[in-house]
């Protein structure tokens, strides 16, 4: 009966999913592309959140704590939550150094390293700016790495992890050939940005990005600041301000108002808009939303 029970059991445990905890919908997107039906994902911020910050309640606690994986974006943009999540939740297959923990931003080129981390120049990242995956490019750089990353601890599964990647990569490379000629009449344009968000999409299409409403990252508008922007706009005329959707945008209407510059609300994430359902939809209303 005992060796009947186990046969019965054994199979349960050979081909269970894995049980993978990632930061952003971004990632989990991707994962699940790869990783198939062979993954289950826990995500741990919504899309319409500040990914800066991320309150690590009990609930996300539970989460992790039986995770068999943690992919995170890196570059300090889970600096101020994910640490307390992952001491918390005491699960060591979480860890920094384990096998089972995968830093994204370790295989990325970041722009705008080198900043001092000095409060007083704002929520400065040290490493780089940590949004690198608004640039389309870097969306195949993340999923060959994840890629790499669930061979590394399910080689079992490997060959489905393979041609995954290869259909993804195929769909992608399409889209990045539609995007690249929609967006090839934009470079040299000037922008404002509330907060450097798209630093990296920006660079891909040779948008430049002239001034940002916040004085430094993480530091609100001041009146005098707001009428140094007013007036650098009626000199330079940029032709939009990208604004996130996570940030009040009062002061970005008002300097529309004054200058009759577009104001544009620039999604950074899935769900970040009703609208944007995967990866693919992000792009498309992005490189859409600039005439």
């Amino acid at each position: 009966m005992y060796k009947i029970l186990l046969v019965l059991l054994t199979p349960l445990a050979l081909f269970a999913n894995l049980n993978i905890a990632v930061t952003y919908p971004y990632i989990e997107v991707i994962t699940k592309e790869i990783g198939g039906d062979k993954i289950d994902t826990i995500v741990l911020a919504r899309g319409n959140w500040d990914p800066h910050f991320v309150v690590p309640r009990p609930s996300l606690i539970s989460k992790v704590r039986n995770a068999d994986g943690l992919i995170m974006n890196g570059a300090h943009l889970e600096i101020g939550w994910l640490p307390q999540l992952i001491r918390r939740a005491g699960n060591s297959k979480i860890n920094i150094n384990s096998k089972y923990f995968l830093n994204l931003s370790n295989y990325i080129k970041l722009i705008n390293a080198g900043q001092n981390a000095d409060r007083s120049r704002g929520d400065v990242h040290p490493n780089g700016n940590p949004h690198f995956h608004l640039d389309p490019n870097n969306i195949l750089v993340i999923a060959n790495v994840i890629k790499g990353y669930l061979i590394s601890i399910d080689d079992k599964n490997k060959d489905i992890y393979k041609s995954n990647y290869q259909k993804f990569a195929s769909i992608w490379d399409k889209k990045l050939q539609e995007w690249n000629s929609k967006m090839s009449s934009k470079a040299g344009m000037k922008v404002i940005e509330f907060h450097n968000v798209l630093a990296y999409f920006n660079k891909a299409y040779e948008i430049n990005t002239i001034a940002t409403i916040e004085p430094l990252p993480g530091i609100p508008p001041s009146s005098r600041h707001t009428m140094s922007l007013i007036k650098l706009i009626k000199e330079k005329k940029p032709s939009y301000i990208f604004h996130d959707v996570y940030h009040s945008n009062k002061t970005a209407k008002y300097i529309s108002s004054k200058t009759g510059i577009k104001l544009l609300i620039m999604p950074h994430d899935i769900g970040a808009l009703d609208s944007i359902e995967d990866l693919v939809d992000l792009f498309d209303y992005l490189t859409s939303a600039i005439k």
